[in-house]
């Protein structure tokens, strides 16, 4: 099969690792790629909000399955325009990425088929949202509607927090996606991100992690993409995979193909797992960054079959097997993220950081005058296996200890729940 990826950050580097193992793979392209991903795949100088120029691309290289990583293309009907040029496309319609294109659009499927998730209110303006905010009271969390790269969502713990966090939407700091604001009730409990392949009729588990949103050790600071996760998530036990996929999973599958939209491709829920049972907190419907790299280092199975039996409509006949071991990835980050992040350091010892089992997947690099550089806020996603999450975790941190990079910083606490768990604390 011939595959064209899209996408260029650490998550598109997971998958192109992965699919480069298939025995059923002729050739993988990337469009655009980053120098992580042409070590798999050949990168393709491609626009890919260009839907036309993409079509044309898989008919000229005679594409089999186009594999979609990030969220804005699916967003934007990438989906859609591809399967109308007759192409076979792994990620859902324009109609289904709804889920994560609008976190109100979400919040409304939820309430009209009762899947367990946050009381909430959408607002189209200032004024309404301030005044329900300030009849709630804090802590809250303010939810930008559309697309925010990860940093649209405030958890405020006191009055003015959220009303700053509602006048930062409101102002534009998150351009269109802040046009409408969700805000919902503050959950408490333990998160954990849930995986299904979908293809509009069946939903695969597709495993478990727990990722570290915000920037400092310890859990706090500002809220990022990721700095770091593990698989699998201890919290979700069989009994919580169980009740995940029947109230919130399989509802959503009818409710969409209900509404006309079924839903195909890969369902990330990101849940809260309270005292009275999981509980959405919100759709992605991409893998997430960095949880499919923990994925990726675990997954047992062909990942390109997986994806074809998604696209063609089969997973009912498929199942899924993993490594009985844990995988942990550790995000390394440029000095000034998750703000303006300092570009263009010279980035060494890749090679020496993947020995003894460790990967490294390029999140944000790019090659200058043949140096690799820092070319983004997180740009490396060191990764591991252990036994346990603790014995991955040591193995991740020796990888990163041996990379050469004294303008990067990363988080040194990745996986310390698991850790704890694991040693009774």
């Amino acid at each position: 099969m011939n595959v064209l990826l899209l996408g260029s950050g650490g998550r598109e580097h997971a998958l192109a690792w992965k699919l480069a193992a298939s025995p059923l793979l002729t050739r993988l392209y990337a469009a655009p790629g980053n120098p992580g991903i042409a070590e798999q795949a050949e990168l393709v100088a491609l626009d890919i909000a260009n839907h036309a120029a993409v079509a044309a691309f898989c008919r000229d290289m005679k594409i089999d399955l186009v594999v979609v990583g990030p969220e804005a293309p699916l967003v934007a009907g990438i989906g859609d325009d591809l399967r109308a040029a007759g192409i076979r496309v792994f990620g859902p319609s324009k109609a289904a990425a709804r889920l994560e294109g609008s976190k109100g659009f979400t919040k409304d499927l939820c309430a009209r088929f009762n899947i367990p998730t946050a009381a909430y209110g959408r607002f189209d303006n200032l004024a309404a949202a301030r005044a329900y905010v300030e009849k709630v009271g804090a802590p809250i969390v303010i939810k930008a509607d559309g697309l925010a790269a990860g940093k649209g969502v405030t958890v405020a713990m006191t009055l003015p927090e959220a009303l700053d966090a509602l006048s930062a939407c409101f102002d534009g700091s998150f351009g269109s996606a802040g046009a409408e604001v969700v805000v919902e009730e503050f959950m408490t409990g333990e998160e954990a991100s849930f995986f299904c392949l979908c293809d509009g009729t069946t939903a695969l588990p597709f495993g478990t992690a727990q990722d570290h949103k915000r920037v400092g050790d310890g859990d706090v600071g500002p809220n990022t993409g990721g700095m770091g996760a593990y698989s699998p998530a201890p919290v979700m036990t069989p009994e919580v995979v169980d009740r995940t996929m029947r109230e919130i999973i399989e509802p959503t599958m009818r409710g969409m193909a209900e509404l006309g939209s079924p839903f195909a491709g890969v369902l990330f829920a990101g849940l809260m797992i309270t005292d009275q049972g999981p509980r959405l907190i919100e759709y992605n419907t991409r893998f997430g960054d960095p949880e499919c790299q923990v994925l990726m280092m675990r997954l047992k199975d062909d990942l390109l079959v997986l994806l074809n039996a998604a696209a063609d409509g089969q997973l009912g006949h498929m199942s899924v097997r993993w490594l009985d071991e844990a995988a942990l990835t550790v995000v390394m980050a440029a000095a000034g993220y998750p703000g303006a992040p300092e570009k263009g350091s010279v980035i060494r010892g890749i090679d020496a950081a993947r020995a003894e089992g460790a990967e490294v997947f390029h999140a944000g690099t790019a090659v200058n005058a043949g140096a690799l550089v820092a070319n983004g806020g997180r740009v490396l996603n060191v990764s591991a296996t252990g036994g346990t999450v603790g014995e991955a975790q040591k193995r991740a941190y020796a990888a990163v200890d041996r990379i050469d990079w004294p303008q990067g910083f990363c988080r040194r606490d990745i996986g310390w729940r698991a850790v704890e768990r694991e040693e009774g604390r």
